[in-house]
């Protein structure tokens, strides 16, 4: 009798765990695999961020094709207002891709700073997610960071002006907001000798670019960038990955109150 109810108990863990990768597996493929950025050179500094986000992807997505399927339209210096968001998720507008499954919209690192420009930025980015909604496409909203020293308008804890009016208009339209600011902003308090900026204080460096895709992954994907393989080709050495997935990790879960795996 004892050896029957162990082999009920045998064929009952195995049957949960079949049903528990079946579930996992399924809500892989229900991960957006379409994806654009659109923003300015906040993006496109370090390689592109797409780039790198792509190849993260890669790395957790079965059977991706990282380079088909994730696309980036930036115009250098731009607000949101200076994006024709209609006309790049039609079909075909960028490559072969017929619908984008997620646009993530990033605005010019002045808009939050002025109650005109906070306005301004409030209304472009209803339009355009609007916009891509009414296309069936999820949209999100990418959190700038801060301005450091010695550019002109670097102010002590910029951020949280940064982060109050991305949630503002994120919690408006319904839409996830990627915490990239504030892993920056952890970053530099927990580790204040990283350098993430150029020498102007406004651009992201190489580890900044790698610790805004770690944080987009981790965002869009519901999964830690922590343990990921993915370092550049060894342009992000082994202790700087550790640490900036890490932070991505932690801003993650702090902002959006989520669990990760």
């Amino acid at each position: 009798m004892k050896n029957i109810y162990n082999f009920f108990l045998i064929v009952i863990f195995f049957s949960n765990s079949l049903i528990s990768q079946e579930l996992f597996e399924q809500n892989k493929n229900n991960e957006p695999r379409t994806i654009l950025f659109i923003g300015n050179s906040y993006l496109y500094y370090g390689d592109s961020l797409h780039n790198h986000f792509k190849r993260m992807a890669e790395e957790y997505l079965e059977d991706y094709d990282g380079s088909a399927s994730v696309k980036s339209a930036t115009i250098g210096g731009s607000r949101l207002m200076h994006h024709d968001v209609e006309r790049l998720i039609m079909p075909k507008a960028i490559s072969s891709i017929e619908k984008f499954d997620l646009v993530i919209l990033q605005g010019g690192s002045s808009e939050p700073l002025t109650q005109e420009n906070r306005k301004e930025f409030s209304y472009y980015a209803k339009k355009h997610i609007e916009s891509i909604k009414a296309n069936n496409s999820k949209a999100a909203l990418y959190m700038t960071h801060a301005f450091v020293e010695p550019h002109k308008d670097f102010e002590v804890n910029q951020i949280s002006i940064i982060q109050d009016i991305y949630t503002k208009v994120g919690e408006e339209n319904n839409v996830l907001v990627i915490p990239v600011g504030l892993a920056f902003d952890i970053a530099y308090k927990e580790l204040p000798d990283i350098k993430l900026h150029h020498d102007d204080g406004t651009h992201p460096n190489l580890k900044g670019t790698y610790l805004a895709a770690c944080t987009v992954f981790a965002s869009v994907y519901g999964e830690s960038p922590i343990g990921l393989k993915y370092d550049y080709y060894g342009a992000i050495n082994k202790e700087d990955k550790k640490l900036l997935q890490e932070i991505a990790h932690k801003a993650t879960l702090k902002y959006l109150k989520r669990t990760i795996n």
